[in-house]
C-alpha cells in the first residue's frame, strides 16, 4: 500500500509580477543548499527562464506544476516523488497569487502548500498591512503562512511596516534591496543563467540576505498524498529515432519534461548549436524557442548549418520548430532596431521584434494524436503567406489562438507545447 509522505514545503508567491519572487526563492533554495539540505524547486505555470536560476540555485532541475497543462495527477505525482527525495520543496508562483485560470492560488489549495506573499514595499509604509489583509482574507480556505516585504529601505521602514500589520496576519520578515543579489532582465523575462557570468555570486548573496532572517528556517512538514493508480505506460513510438535538438544560446526554450518524453519513447536526442554547428544528422529535428533575435548575424551567417538544414527537409525528414526556432526557418527577421538576417529559408515569410507583446497564454491544440497543452508568449509579429493546417484554442475563451502550419516535412507555430499532455501526438511531430 502506497502511503502520503511528509516534507517541508512553501508557496512563494506575490501580488503581481516583478516583486521580486525569483530572487527570493532562489535565495532560499541556495540558503538551505548550502546547509547540506537536498532542495526541490517547482515553478507554475509556463516558464522556461526562471526554471533555469532556480535550478543553478538548487543543484537539481526544475520542473512545471500546473493544473491544466501539466494536470492535478502528474503535479501530484511530482510533488510525490520530491517529498520521498527532498529536504525541502519550494514552488514559485506566477503573477499575481489569484491571477489566471488555474491561478496558483488554487494550485496551493489543491496541494495543501502553505502560502507565503512577497509584498514589494518600496513607497509604502501602513497601506502594507491592508494590502496583506487583502490577500489573506480573500480566499479564506487558502493556507495562508504570511507576508515579506521586499525591498525595503531602512530599519525604521521595517517597523512602519510592522506597525501598520494586523495582528492575526503574520508578518514574515523583510528583505533590503541588494544590488549585489539583482537578477538581470530582457524583453522575455529574466536573462539566461548561462548568460549570467557572476550568477553564482549573486546567488550566495541572496543566500545571504536570507540567512539573516527568520526565513532561513524551514517551513513546517506538508502532507503529500500519493496519485490515483499508476502512471500510464508510455509507447515506444520513436524507438530508434535520432533526433536533433537545438541547445545554445539563441534555442534554450524547452521543458525538460519534454525530452524526458521523447527518450521514455526510445529516441535518441543529441544537442546541436545552430551558432556553432556547421551541420546537423538526425532522423528529425526539434527547434525550441529561444532568442534568435539576439543572435541575428551569428545564425545568418552560419550558411553551412542553413544549408544541413535545407538538405535535412529536402530529404523529406521532419523538422519541429516553435516559436523563436520557428522565426529561424523563415526567410528573414528583424530585430528591435530593424536589422535584418537571413534565416533558413524553409518557411516563406519575415518576423519582426515589435516593442509590446503580441502574443501570451495558454492554448490547446489539436493534433494527429491528440490535444496537446501549452502556452505562447511572444514579442514578433508574423508575416506569412502561408495558410495554417490548424489553430491553437485558448485557454482564456475558447477563441482560436496561434496558426499552426505544415510545409513538406516541416511543422512550426508559435506555440510552446508541453509534450506529456498528448505523448502520441508529440511523437507524431517527429515522424514522416
Amino acid at each position: 500500500m502506497t502511503v502520503a509522505r511528509t516534507c517541508p514545503a512553501l508557496f512563494l508567491a506575490a501580488p503581481a509580477s516583478g516583486q521580486g519572487k525569483t530572487t527570493l526563492v532562489a535565495a532560499l533554495a541556495r540558503h538551505h543548499r548550502n546547509q547540506g539540505r537536498r532542495v526541490r524547486v517547482f515553478k507554475t505555470g509556463p516558464d522556461f527562464l526562471d526554471p533555469m536560476i532556480l535550478g543553478r540555485a538548487a543543484g537539481a532541475p526544475v520542473e512545471s506544476l500546473d493544473l491544466w497543462m501539466v494536470g492535478e495527477t502528474d503535479s501530484r505525482r511530482k510533488l510525490y516523488a520530491a517529498a520521498g527525495a527532498a529536504d525541502l520543496i519550494l514552488i514559485e508562483g506566477a503573477m499575481g497569487l489569484f491571477d489566471g485560470t488555474p491561478s496558483g492560488a488554487d494550485l496551493a489549495q489543491t496541494f495543501g502548500v502553505p502560502v507565503a506573499v512577497l509584498i514589494d514595499a518600496g513607497g509604502m509604509g501602513q497601506t502594507f498591512g491592508a494590502l496583506a489583509l487583502g490577500l489573506a482574507r480573500y480566499r479564506p480556505s487558502l493556507p495562508f503562512a504570511g507576508v515579506i516585504a521586499n525591498r525595503v529601505a531602512s530599519a525604521r521602514h521595517v517597523e512602519m511596516l510592522a506597525a501598520g500589520m494586523p495582528e492575526d496576519v503574520p508578518f514574515l520578515g523583510a528583505l533590503p534591496r541588494v544590488d549585489e543579489a539583482t537578477l538581470p532582465s530582457r524583453h522575455l523575462g529574466l536573462v539566461q543563467a548561462g548568460e549570467i557570468a557572476d550568477l553564482d555570486a549573486r546567488l550566495d548573496a541572496a543566500a545571504q540576505v536570507i540567512a539573516d532572517t527568520d526565513l532561513a528556517r524551514l517551513p513546517g512538514p506538508v502532507r503529500f498524498d500519493p496519485p490515483a493508480g499508476e502512471a500510464p505506460d508510455v509507447p515506444p513510438l520513436l524507438s530508434g529515432r535520432k533526433i536533433g535538438v537545438a541547445r545554445d544560446a539563441a534555442f534554450s526554450f524547452i521543458y525538460p519534461e519534454n525530452l524526458d518524453l521523447l527518450r521514455a519513447m526510445g529516441a535518441e536526442w543529441v544537442e546541436f548549436s545552430p551558432l556553432a554547428d556547421t551541420a546537423v544528422v538526425a532522423d528529425a529535428i526539434y527547434l525550441p524557442g529561444g532568442y534568435p533575435e539576439l543572435h541575428l548575424s551569428r545564425l545568418a551567417g552560419n550558411r553551412a548549418m542553413k544549408e544541413s538544414l535545407q538538405a535535412h527537409a529536402s530529404a523529406g525528414r521532419p523538422i519541429y520548430a516553435e516559436c523563436g526556432g520557428m522565426l529561424y526557418l523563415l526567410e528573414s527577421l528583424l530585430d528591435r532596431d530593424g536589422e535584418c538576417g537571413t534565416m533558413v529559408g524553409l518557411l516563406p515569410g519575415q518576423a519582426r521584434l515589435m516593442p509590446r507583446l503580441v502574443g501570451l497564454g495558454l492554448e490547446s491544440i489539436d493534433l494527429p494524436g491528440g490535444e496537446v497543452r501549452g502556452h505562447s508568449f511572444h514579442h514578433s509579429a508574423l508575416e506569412t503567406p502561408m495558410t495554417p493546417t490548424c489553430s491553437g484554442r485558448r485557454r482564456s475563451d475558447g477563441q482560436p489562438g496561434e496558426p499552426f502550419y505544415r510545409l513538406g516535412p516541416v511543422r512550426a507555430s508559435y506555440l510552446h507545447l508541453y509534450f506529456p499532455s498528448a505523448p502520441e501526438a508529440a511523437a507524431a511531430l517527429f515522424l514522416s
